[in-house]
């Protein structure tokens, strides 16, 4: 069977997208993470499926590189969104939905896109760590350097911590630079590695490096792979609402591949 793939990228987070509105694609476990495997396939943090959605500009199904599906990625959410825009089912505003709910996403200048996020419930502030679920959990570690940071060595023993079984979670470390600025690297589930950025990370450390203050915010956060913002409303201090990230989304090739030539 041929296959015909898109690569994006937000932030150095990348991804295999594939236009399934036909409902013609059925892909295994072990095919995707083939595809996704950066020696023996195309290489991607993860593949995504564009798909019809009745009330939708359309349905996004996202798996992680293990290929297993997955709840929701930010920066897959973006990439989508430039991607619908690449195959003209959207100008510059879609709406569309995913495996925690209903998005909306809007095509800015420079090949940025800005997604609307789910509302954030549920915010556990600690002494030297958060933890929130802004479509995926995510748990933050405060940290005073990133540089030389063990970030897969403390970032797996977290996520598989008997705490969060047996879903485990993604794991961010963050310095705060200034009250507007962050740094973020993240362990990401599935992936099971490092990623260069990763969109509901960022989004769960901006939300909870805002403490127990109430108001608007605005954060900018630096990741190994470009800079995100995330934008946000809290009027209790425990929950967020008004989310949205905003970043880089784009193309980077698109090809052809035989499904019967996977390792």
């Amino acid at each position: 069977m041929k296959l015909h793939f898109f690569k994006y990228q937000g932030c150095g987070n990348d991804f295999i997208l594939i236009d399934n509105r036909q409902a013609a694609i059925s892909l295994t476990k072990e095919q995707i993470a083939s595809l996704c495997h950066r020696r023996f396939g195309i290489g991607a943090d993860g593949l995504m499926l564009l798909e019809n959605a009745p009330g939708f500009d359309f349905r996004m199904v996202y798996f992680n590189s293990d290929g297993a599906e997955s709840t929701m990625c930010g920066n897959g959410g973006r990439c989508i969104v430039a991607f619908a825009h690449h195959l003209g089912i959207v100008h510059d505003e879609a709406k569309f939905i995913a495996v925690d709910g209903a998005h909306t996403g809007k095509i800015l200048e420079q090949n940025k896109v800005c997604l609307g996020m789910q509302d954030v419930a549920a915010i556990e502030l600690y002494e030297d760590h958060a933890l929130l679920d802004t479509g995926s959990p995510h748990y933050v570690q405060w940290v005073d350097s990133l540089v030389d940071f063990p970030v897969v060595e403390h970032g797996r023993s977290i996520r598989y911590d008997q705490a969060f079984a047996p879903g485990g979670t993604n794991v961010n470390f963050a310095k705060v630079v200034d009250d507007k600025t962050l740094e973020v690297r993240t362990y990401e589930r599935g992936v099971e590695d490092e990623t260069m950025s990763c969109g509901t990370g960022v989004t769960a450390v901006a939300i909870a490096s805002s403490g127990a203050a109430v108001g608007q915010f605005s954060k900018t956060i630096h990741t190994p792979g470009g800079i995100l913002s995330v934008d946000f409303f809290k009027k209790q201090k425990d929950a967020a609402i008004l989310v949205h990230l905003t970043g880089a989304a784009l193309y980077v090739f698109e090809g052809d591949l035989d499904l019967a030539s996977l390792v």
